[in-house]
């Protein structure tokens, strides 16, 4: 991880080397808004532009349109399953 990386995002940057350890950067940048962005809810995290090993030439980013509908999609199944397991518990 680059140095300005860790300045900038110092709790997220651990949490970003540990999957690259784990997994390597193409599967962190893969999954990148499915494992890691989601941290940003309480601490702060970059964009994957940002990451020291993205690059515009091999790797797509996605849009604002995109991250949305995949967080609504995100959300709706989370109210399925809470639905779900509320209807069992009846």
């Amino acid at each position: 991880m680059t140095d300005e990386l860790a300045q900038e995002f110092p709790e997220a940057a651990e949490y970003i080397q540990r999957a690259v350890d784990e997994h390597g950067e193409d599967w962190v940048l893969e999954n990148y808004y499915a494992e890691l962005y989601p941290l940003g809810v309480i601490m702060n995290v970059p964009e994957t532009e940002n990451l020291p090993f993205y690059d515009d030439d091999r790797h797509e980013s996605r849009s604002e349109a995109e991250l949305i509908e995949t967080y609504n999609a995100w959300g709706t199944y989370r109210e399925n399953l809470k639905a779900a397991s509320e209807a069992d518990d009846e």
